[in-house]
């Protein structure tokens, strides 16, 4: 059943959602780049067996590299639960939608850390040097992280559809400022979109790169920002 705001009050528990929603957008923003930023240069494009020495010689920051994304994962959880809170009054079987799809991106991107996992197994397992030599290890390694790449993209695009089912419930609420829900229609459908045709289009996402997160960034960094300093209002609502 639908629900929609049918008074100019909104609850108290909206209000402290929000705040928790601004908070975390902004923390799972730091750690996920904080993440990608250790793990990356650790990952030598084209040069498998230098990607293998380098991992192998800093496990310590690959590993808290995953454990920095599985955190990520958590808090993302705790967002998401939160913004079903402040927005299921505008319609509750849209939130719905939106947060199952953003589960989805969450269990995504929790499944594929094992990538990780399984490199280092790899890396670390006496078989795995007797059976495999340098370069099918280096092989396997490269194949590994590229699966885990590709459960990125999987895992962007159930973010970017979720985000923009949640964008919309913004503009429809006027809880925050028009733009401000448009910026987050426009960044998440770009987000959804590249991901879904990255994977039809590999080449697409070298072409791409990092640019498609940028209005996502600015988006979820904006918001956040202003969900914890102005927290939300009704249009009527006196400054």
């Amino acid at each position: 059943m639908n629900t929609a705001t049918s008074s100019n009050q909104l609850q108290p528990s909206q209000h402290t959602a929000a705040k928790v929603v601004g908070f975390l957008y902004l923390f799972t923003m730091a750690t996920s780049i904080f993440g990608f930023a250790v793990r990356v240069p650790l990952i030598v494009p084209g040069d498998a067996l230098q990607t293998v020495r380098n991992i192998t010689a800093s496990e310590r920051l690959f590993r808290i590299s995953i454990a920095s994304d599985l955190l990520t994962v958590v808090g993302v959880i705790i967002l998401v639960s939160a913004l079903y809170v402040i927005l299921k009054p505008i319609n509750r079987n849209i939130a719905l939608l939106a947060t199952f799809w953003r589960l989805a991106e969450n269990f995504t991107l929790a499944v594929i850390t094992l990538n990780g996992f399984a490199i280092m197994a790899l890396l670390r397992g006496t078989d795995s040097v007797q059976v495999f030599d340098a370069n099918q290890l280096s092989t396997l390694v490269s194949a590994l992280y590229r699966v885990w790449g590709a459960g990125f993209n999987i895992g962007f695009m159930f973010l970017g559809l979720g985000s923009t089912v949640f964008s919309y419930l913004w503009l429809k609420s006027h809880y925050i400022p028009s733009p401000l829900a448009i910026l987050g229609i426009v960044a998440s459908l770009l987000l959804g979109l590249i991901n879904l045709a990255s994977m039809v289009f590999p080449g697409l996402a070298n072409t791409v790169g990092m640019i498609c997160m940028m209005p996502m960034f600015f988006y979820e960094v904006g918001l956040g920002l202003w969900l914890l300093i102005k927290g939300i209002r009704i249009p009527n609502e006196s400054t």
